[in-house]
């Protein structure tokens, strides 16, 4: 049976419009289960009656099956072919949804961390399947604008979440947080920690059913391979300036700079979606679960932003300076702003009617719309020249997602040491190496 397969020089973008569409429903799935990952934080936490550490392992061990398979996830993709990669990686999900059930049946956090670096594991195989096409399918000038697109698929779908799940799963209990949990009398304690175990089981139950008739449709979906061999580009590429041959990955600093970016980019990404939650529940306000939504919209707003302004106006490099300043402006504030006053979100969205927050809640959301750009600016740069090395370096890339797994252990650690606020002092080094690679790093072709 023959393959139709993409190159990066094709002919029409008409012909791009099927592959973009089916990757980009993709990437709503990538959205709508990693972003669950911000309303379970706190959610486990008190299921499971955890620490903030022991509660941020949840996303820890989603984000650390990313550094242990995304180099086995590029073999399997070289074995099976792209297509067949993403078939794979549903039905990988699949099998962490079920792991779920028993999980909440029992309550043992120890099962909830297996669900959840089996579902990462699935995830970290689609993204290194994903991502290469969407750089790949067009000239890579507008590159981070369809990822940006793809952008606006996944967080739109983690605007979504945290909104279904508060209402799916907790139902009666959606304004129970870790404060009002501690102050029940023991029976009724417990009795709410079982009826919020038990909302999770049927929503698990219905995603391993609908991911299941997804990889089948999937699997007959015309979806092109790529033919990473023929790209001219990359060709040239991997020849250093001497004429020799490059023999690794470890030979284009670009990439290796690049995926130190995604490390320390998806760490603050985590960081502001799934602490938003956490910090806020041990203040006392209500729907802490929920939160994640604001992080989301704010990233919602700095993607159709970039799709505007990228690159008519701005370039990619400019975009991902720009993104680096506000992060480093925006941490700041959460540092500094008053726990107890609401003045920031009653001026940026309270005259709408939308719930308020405090200002320090309103700029750790803010931190959403320095963390757009961040990922679609990184990719095209890291990747610009590979040939048939892409889909090492987008392993690679993909293994730095695994900032998403240590850098909230480290806000974890730092907020019971010294306390939340503070611990978002970490955030400025972090947006510091980004405007590195902005202004820099991505310019670095030799070690030498």
């Amino acid at each position: 049976m023959s393959t139709t397969v993409i190159t990066e020089d094709l002919s029409s973008t008409q012909s791009n419009l099927g592959p973009l569409a089916i990757i980009g429903a993709l990437f709503f799935i990538f959205g709508f289960v990693t972003w669950q990952n911000g309303a379970l934080v706190p959610y486990l936490q008190m299921v499971c009656q955890l620490s903030e550490t022991e509660a941020l392992m949840v996303a820890i061990t989603f984000y650390f099956a990313f550094t242990l398979v995304a180099l086995p996830s590029a073999m399997v993709l070289e074995k099976i072919g792209y297509k067949n990669g993403i078939v794979v990686g549903l039905l990988v999900l699949v099998i962490g949804f079920l792991v779920y059930i028993p999980a909440a049946k029992t309550q043992t956090f120890g099962l909830f961390l297996v669900a959840q670096f089996i579902i990462g594991s699935g995830l970290t195989l689609l993204q290194t399947a994903a991502n290469p096409y969407v750089v790949k399918v067009g000239p890579v000038e507008s590159a981070s604008v369809r990822i940006m697109f793809m952008g606006l698929m996944n967080k739109g779908a983690g605007v979504i979440v945290p909104i279904v799940f508060t209402a799916v799963v907790l139902g009666d209990f959606s304004g129970v947080n870790a404060t009002s949990l501690a102050a029940m009398a023991e029976s009724e304690r417990l009795a709410t920690i079982d009826a919020l175990a038990n909302g999770l089981i049927n929503p698990y139950i219905g995603m391993a059913v609908i991911f299941t008739l997804l990889a089948g449709i999937m699997k007959k979906i015309p979806l092109p391979e790529l033919d990473l061999d023929h790209d001219d580009q990359g060709e040239d590429a991997t020849h250093d300036e001497t004429g020799k041959e490059k023999t690794s990955i470890m030979q284009f600093p670009s990439l290796i700079l690049g995926a130190l970016t995604i490390f320390v980019y998806v760490g603050a990404e985590v960081i502001a979606g799934d602490t938003i939650g956490l910090f806020a529940s041990n203040l006392g306000v209500a729907n802490a679960t929920t939160l994640t939504s604001y992080t989301m919209a704010f990233m919602l707003i700095g993607y159709a932003l970039g799709i505007v302004l990228i690159p008519r106006i701005m370039s990619q490099e400019f975009a991902l300076k720009a993104s680096a300043i506000t992060g480093i402006i925006f941490s700041l504030f959460v540092v500094f702003s008053d726990t107890g006053s609401i003045a920031v979100s009653e001026v940026l969205w309270g005259w709408m009617g939308i719930p308020t927050l405090p200002d320090t809640i309103t700029f750790i959301a803010l931190l959403g719309f320095s963390n757009a750009v961040v990922w679609p600016a990184v990719w095209p740069l890291a990747l610009e020249g590979l040939g048939r090395f892409t889909s090492k370096g987008s392993a690679l890339l993909i293994m730095g997602i695994s900032g998403g797994a240590l850098l909230p252990l480290v806000y974890g650690l730092l907020s019971e040491s010294i306390n939340g606020q503070s611990a978002y002092w970490m955030m400025l080094p972090i947006y510091s190496f980004i405007l590195f690679y902005a202004i820099k790093g991505h310019k670095i072709k030799s070690w030498n």
